[in-house]
């Protein structure tokens, strides 16, 4: 009998490697970063010189305006941080328990459920009858169900994933021997299956939490109101109503005197600053669960 003996990486392939991952790691890192300076940047310096990492004039005036927004501010905060919430902890049971059901073999209607998973990823119903039907016969214009219900709630990427976790990595043994011991479908859902499920609940709740968190699709359909925009939505509308006014060549003196005095290039990118840092806070407790998330969910049984 034969026993094969795995060669060493050589330095060299190991120097290779840590040159190529540092390079992307840079390439994700710099225009972050390039964002965060250029926020912080005199508006006057980035319209005549561009982007830099080195600014010759620093300032705060596109926080300072921002600030002064402080009110529909602290409350377009207060509905993201809600929805994300809520959305990703109704997200994440709907994802699981469908997920958990498809992945037992011995299901009557495993099949039609994993036709209708298949069929949302590949095809939906379009804006327009979408619109319809969320406005007149669930009618949630301008409500929090608005925000949650619409596009986000249960995603059938998401579902596979979880699906073909549970499908690979949790041991029939391990729920047969539960059963044995008495316990009930729900039961070993609970005590057993979700504790070593860990890895994959993290991975999902992260994507379904970023989709919600960055979502201002479902709040320029269905939201008009102040009181109800989320911080990308109210990001958006000052980022539009700057555009406008700067386009709009019939404007009264007054109103370019304002424009004048906007600092327009900087919000901009405050404005995508603040809305990127809880993302960028928030990842690096979840980056190893992510990883062995993602790499499990997606094998092949």
């Amino acid at each position: 009998m034969k026993i094969r003996v795995s060669k060493r990486e050589s330095p060299a392939t190991k120097i290779v490697a840590y040159v190529v991952f540092s390079l992307v790691s840079l390439m994700c890192v710099l225009p972050i970063l390039l964002m965060a300076i250029a926020s912080f940047t005199d508006n006057d310096i980035l319209n005549l010189q561009g982007y830099s990492f080195f600014p010759k004039k620093w300032s705060l005036e596109a926080y300072a305006f921002l600030l002064k927004q402080s009110g529909v501010i602290s409350t377009s905060f207060f509905n993201s941080i809600l929805v994300t919430f809520a959305g990703t902890l109704l997200g994440l049971s709907a994802t699981v328990l469908l997920a958990y059901a498809i992945s037992r073999r011995d299901l009557t209607g495993r099949r039609v459920l994993m036709f209708f998973v298949f069929f949302t990823i590949l095809f939906n119903g379009g804006m327009v009858p979408t619109y319809l039907m969320y406005i007149q016969l669930f009618k949630i214009k301008n409500t929090y169900w608005a925000l949650l219900f619409p596009h986000l709630l249960v995603n059938g990427f998401n579902i596979l994933l979880v699906r073909t976790f549970f499908a690979n990595s949790v041991p029939e043994a391990l729920l047969e021997a539960a059963r044995i011991d008495g316990a009930g479908e729900l039961r070993t859902f609970l005590s057993v299956v979700l504790p070593i499920s860990k890895p994959i609940l993290a991975t999902v709740g992260l994507l379904i939490g970023v989709g919600y968190w960055n979502d201002w699709y479902n709040g320029l359909l269905f939201v008009t109101k102040v009181p109800y925009y989320t911080l990308q939505n109210f990001l958006y509308k000052i980022m539009m109503d700057l555009q406008f006014l700067s386009q709009n060549m019939s404007v009264t003196s007054d109103v370019n005197s304002i424009i004048a005095n906007v600092p327009s290039g900087t919000v901009r990118m405050a404005m995508a600053f603040i809305g990127a840092l809880p993302i960028i806070v928030i990842f690096p407790f979840f980056q190893k669960y992510f990883t062995k998330g993602i790499a499990v969910g997606a094998m092949k049984e």
